[in-house]
């Protein structure tokens, strides 16, 4: 099938001089931007201001005045380091960015950063760079939108959830194996109401893109089943908005424009060339490119009062398509009172009573892998939480994230909870996190715990943005046993760590999962990575040591002398996670037979602990107390700003092996013999 090309526009329809000036408005303040903080990217955004205009002024349903509005359209700037395109356009359409915010760019404390960040700047709805990113998360957004359209809207003109998602991607973006996954999944679930637009400006940083890259975009992206349409030149306003039209009319798979620019178009010597790629224009240039563009003045920052005043109509569009809709939510409400008020509750993130009235209670001693146990706690507060939606990357079956009843999501079936992933874990992460951007969803996403690495990205983004996304890594260590050292995590966990504001929850048994599943549900102020055991572990014995709810302060004491935290001054502290605290459990009882004062601790979570308060620190780790053994079947790293000086790690600094896990266990010295012989070492003997 041949792409749509959207044929030339008379002149009249494509250009007015009110057009030109408001187009070349974005360019100026992008070459102005970027040449004041000698940083930056003005090539794109200056390629890309027809396409923007057009976008803005016609076909986006958005309102300045409210940024978060639920019946906007959504638009992500997959090719972040444009961002200098999007504070423009926010600036000029009323959003509350000022003109010296623009002046600021990358600058600190600004609120235009060098590439753009959600949470941080009004209208931004996704924290984009690391390209291919954002079109994971227009997928999740669209995803998002289809599921709750599903489940809320009702015939007879109660249509509330209505929007569509636009992103714009570059020649990078689709280089990046995330798109192809994302895009792939979108494709193969028909998404409608998601409008892709593809930056063809042939221009990397190293040169043309013809040094590395050849494909048929447009075949490929037909093959993934989307609707493909080309406009041939990216000045030509009637084609774009043609084409923009069309794809909105496209309603049963998503839609991918590809439009022909020029990068840093107008400028005389720079346009077209790698070096109006990542560096700014030189004054000079800036100069010639203005002059060529036939603007009004070369003062920085000009902005033209009729352009301006033109731009700023957006308000009163806005604030209309928002009345409208506003219209339709209040009808909607009156003939579906229940269905508006738990669609608003999932939008304010606010929990219904007793969600957790009814989790599952484990019996001491018993045995059960903690990703097992995982599994009966989210299927136990499913019910009560229908927000909560997500699956794995092929490995439900592994992983236990599966929503019994809740039916899958499939093409014409969005409103499902069980999304099947695929063999994609760059792309489950990155769509995670657009369900998140998008609200009315709780995401889960699971897979193994050593293919994290393919998700470190949208994570590590997620963190940045603040995002509640729910990971479940299984199979979390040398204890899967017999696949080997290719699937064993050792670094993993400390990997994870090392990420600010995401928790990480390695629960020691089921009684702890159940903890951690509350924690995680109560935590919306970033991400959490729940990390579970494939192997068996005994649930501990609450009578005789702490109770499980200690987890939510991410350490606690297990066992002081045999008292449960009554005993002395302990000689030595033990702490483990996961299936660790079983090891150090048995090295305790060892010890305390001996008439050694040990006390254990169970610390599911470093980042929960570290923000306790520090008297709470002092009173599980007591500064006296410097004979301190960790025990991790992991890389050590995370543990020494808790051992201290004088303390010690047991831990993992090697790859695993291909054997039944108790045997990589003992050759590797995870033992409670080990354990009570490094004890006694740190205790002279």
């Amino acid at each position: 099938m041949t792409p749509r090309t959207s044929a030339p526009a008379p002149a009249a329809a494509r250009d007015t001089a009110l057009d030109q000036l408001c187009i070349n408005t974005i360019r100026a303040l992008a070459m102005d931007a970027v040449q004041r903080a000698d940083s930056g990217h003005p090539g794109t955004p200056m390629a890309l201001a027809p396409l923007a205009y057009v976008l803005w002024q016609r076909h986006l349903r958005y309102n300045p005045a409210n940024p978060d509005w639920f019946g906007r359209d959504r638009f992500v700037l997959s090719v972040g380091h444009a961002c200098m395109l999007l504070y423009s356009v926010l600036y000029l359409t009323g959003y509350d960015l000022s003109l010296e915010d623009l002046k600021q760019f990358r600058q600190w404390g600004s609120r235009t950063p060098g590439h753009s960040e959600h949470g941080l700047t009004p209208g931004v709805e996704a924290t984009t760079g690391p390209l291919g990113q954002g079109v994971g998360n227009a997928v999740g957004m669209a995803l998002a939108r289809a599921h709750l359209a599903a489940q809320f809207n009702r015939g007879g003109g109660h249509t509330i959830v209505d929007h569509h998602t636009y992103f714009l991607a570059s020649d990078g973006d689709l280089m990046e194996g995330a798109s192809h996954e994302a895009c792939s999944l979108a494709g193969h679930l028909k998404l409608d109401g998601l409008i892709g637009i593809y930056d063809d400006n042939r221009i990397t940083i190293d040169g043309t893109t013809d040094l590395t890259f050849s494909d048929d975009t447009a075949k490929r992206f037909e093959a993934y089943g989307w609707d493909v349409a080309r406009v041939a030149d990216g000045n030509d306003l009637g084609a774009l908005d043609a084409a923009l039209t069309a794809a909105r009319r496209v309603t049963d798979r998503p839609s991918l424009i590809i439009v022909r620019t020029h990068i840093a178009f107008g400028s005389p010597h720079k346009q077209d060339t790698p070096e109006a790629h990542g560096a700014p224009l030189g004054e000079d240039e800036v100069k010639l490119t203005k002059q060529n563009l036939g603007w009004p003045s070369l003062e920085p920052f000009h902005v033209p009062a009729e352009a301006l005043a033109h731009w700023r109509r957006a308000l009163e569009r806005g604030a209309r398509l928002e009345a409208e809709w506003q219209q339709r939510y209040d009808r909607y409400r009156a003939a579906y009172p229940d269905l508006a008020a738990e669609l608003e509750r999932r939008l304010a993130g606010r929990l219904p009573e007793g969600w957790d009235a009814e989790l599952p209670t484990f019996p001491a001693k018993d045995l059960q892998a903690t990703r097992a146990a995982s599994g009966k706690v989210l299927n136990a507060i499913a019910p009560r939480l229908p927000e909560l939606i997500g699956g794995s990357a092929d490995l439900a079956g592994s992983t236990n994230v599966v929503f019994k009843n809740g039916g899958d999501v499939a093409a014409g079936n969005w409103g499902g909870r069980n999304i099947h992933f695929g063999v994609r874990e760059h792309a489950m992460g990155a769509i995670l996190s657009g369900l998140a951007l998008h609200g009315g969803v709780r995401p889960v996403g699971s897979t193994f715990l050593i293919f994290s690495e393919y998700m470190r990205p949208p994570i590590r983004l997620a963190a940045l943005s603040r995002l509640p996304t729910i990971y479940v890594f299984s199979h979390d260590s040398i204890g899967l046993g017999e696949d080997g050292p290719t699937h064993q995590p050792v670094e993993q966990l400390a990997s994870l760590r090392a990420i600010p504001g995401l928790t990480v929850i390695r629960p020691a048994d089921a009684a702890e999962v159940v903890e951690a599943w509350r924690v995680a549900i109560l935590h919306r102020d970033g991400p959490v990575a729940l990390v579970l055991t494939r192997q068996k572990v005994a649930v501990i014995d609450r009578a005789r040591y702490a109770p499980p709810n200690g987890l939510r302060l991410g350490a606690y004491v297990l066992a002081d002398e045999g008292k449960g935290g009554k005993g002395g001054k302990p000689a030595i502290i033990l702490m483990a996670s996961g299936s660790e605290v079983e090891l150090i459990l048995g090295a305790y009882e060892r010890l305390v037979a001996e008439r050694i004062a040990a006390r254990a601790l169970s610390v599911p979570s470093l980042e929960l602990f570290a923000r306790q308060p520090q008297e709470y620190r002092d009173a599980v780790l007591p500064p006296a107390v410097r004979a301190r053994l960790a025990v991790e079947a992991a890389a050590p790293q995370p543990w020494y700003r808790w051992v201290g000086d004088r303390g010690a790690v047991l831990g993992i600094e090697r790859f695993g092996a291909s054997a039944p896990y108790q045997r990589i266990y003992q050759e590797l010295g995870l033992t409670v013999e080990n354990v009570v012989r490094k004890a006694k070492e740190l205790l002279g003997g």
